[in-house]
C-alpha cells in the first residue's frame, strides 16, 4: 500500500521536513535490526482526531525498549503529546501513526551499546490493510514458518527484527494467492499472523492464543477480549491446535491494521458456512461503533487531539 506522505515528522523533539528524515547507511538499525515500533491508528469522532489507545501503545513501545536495553529519554505521557503535535501540525487524520526508536549512526559491531537512540513519529493517511473484506472475510494459509521460539528473540516486544520473521509468512501467503498467513509456535500451536492476532470460535466460545504462544500483546486483541466480556460472550485464552482452524465457526484477525477481519477460509477449508458468523458480527458491529464515535468510549480508550480549525486530510 503506497504512503501518502505528510508535511512533516516528529524527530528527537522537533518537527523535521518529511524528505529530511533521512539517517547514515551505516546506522546501527540498517545492519542488525536495532529498532522497536508501534502502529497506532488516529480516528475522526465526531467531536474531531483522537488517538485509540494511545497510552497502551506508548507504554508497549517503552516497554519493547527496556527489553531490549534501549534507554529513551521520553516519558510516555511525552510521546503521546508528540503524536497529538505531529497531527496537528500535518492535519492528517483519520491515519496511521508510526512511532520508531532505532539505534543510530555509531559502532559498527553487533553490540549497540555505543550507539545513538533515535526517537521518529510518523502520521499520514491510511485505509484497510486486508483488502477491507470486513462482510465476507479474506482467504488464508497455514504458513510453512515457525513463529519465534521462546528465549530467541522477545515475542512481547515488537521489534524490527521479528518482522523478518512476519515478511516470510507474508510473502509465502501472497505469492501462493492468500490474503494473509498464520504460523504455529514451535510446539504446533496457533500463534498468530504476520501482524495480526487470531482469534477462533467454537461452541459459542471466543478463543484466542496465550501469551506463551509467541503472541505479541496486541492492544486491539485486549480491546476485543473487552467487548466479547461487556456482550457476554465466554472468553478463553488457550493454545489453539492447528485442526481448531478448520473446524471452528469462525475465525478473525484483529490488530490496529486489521481492526477485526473476518477469516473466510484456512488452506482452501471454509470457516464455517464462509459467511461472517454471529459472533465476529457483533464484535466487529461494537467495535467499529466505538472507533468511529456512534458509541460511547465508556472505556477510556481515546486520547483526543486539539487541533483547532484545521481540516482533516481523509483517506
Amino acid at each position: 500500500m503506497p504512503i501518502q506522505k505528510t508535511e512533516k515528522i516528529w524527530h528527537n523533539g522537533k518537527l523535521i521536513p518529511w524528505d529530511e528524515a533521512q539517517i547514515h547507511v551505516m546506522s546501527h538499525v540498517v545492519h542488525y535490526g536495532s529498532s522497536v515500533f508501534e502502529g497506532i491508528r488516529c480516528y475522526e469522532l465526531p467531536s474531531g482526531p483522537a488517538i485509540f489507545r494511545a497510552q497502551e501503545h506508548a507504554q508497549r513501545l517503552l516497554d519493547s525498549a527496556r527489553v531490549y536495553r534501549i534507554e529513551v529519554e521520553y516519558s510516555r505521557e511525552e510521546l503521546i503529546a508528540a503524536m497529538c503535535s505531529l497531527i496537528k501540525a500535518n492535519g492528517a487524520w483519520p491515519c496511521y501513526i508510526r512511532p520508531i526508536i532505532f539505534r543510530g549512526y555509531g559502532d559498527a559491531g553487533v553490540s549497540p551499546l555505543n550507539c545513538p537512540v533515535e526517537v521518529y513519529i510518523i502520521n499520514y493517511p491510511w485505509g484497510k490493510y486486508l483488502g477491507g473484506d470486513s462482510v465476507d472475510g479474506v482467504d488464508v494459509c497455514v504458513s510453512s514458518w515457525t513463529r519465534l521460539a521462546p528465549n530467541t528473540l522477545p515475542a512481547m516486544a515488537k521489534s524490527g527484527a521479528n518482522y523478518m520473521n512476519s515478511q516470510l509468512i507474508k510473502m509465502e501467503a501472497a505469492l501462493n494467492g492468500y490474503a494473509e498467513g498464520i504460523a504455529l509456535d514451535m510446539n504446533g500451536y496457533v500463534s498468530e499472523g504476520s501482524g495480526e492476532n487470531v482469534f477462533v470460535v467454537r461452541n459459542g466460545t471466543l478463543q484466542t492464543a496465550p501469551l506463551g504462544n509467541s503472541v505479541l500483546p496486541g492492544i486491539t486483541r485486549d480491546a476485543v477480549l473487552q467487548i466479547a466480556r461487556d456482550l457476554g460472550i465466554p472468553v478463553l485464552e488457550s493454545g489453539i491446535p492447528r485442526e481448531m482452524l478448520y473446524i471452528a465457526e469462525e475465525v478473525f484477525f484483529t490488530g490496529t491494521a486489521a481492526e477485526v477481519t473476518p477469516i473466510r477460509s484456512v488452506d482452501k477449508i471454509l470457516v464455517g458456512k464462509g459467511k461472517l458468523g454471529p459472533i465476529t458480527k457483533a464484535l466487529q458491529k461494537e467495535f467499529f461503533a466505538i472507533v468511529h464515535g456512534e458509541k460511547a468510549d465508556r472505556h477510556n480508550w481515546f486520547t483526543p487531539v486539539p487541533v483547532g480549525s484545521k481540516q482533516p486530510v481523509g483517506v
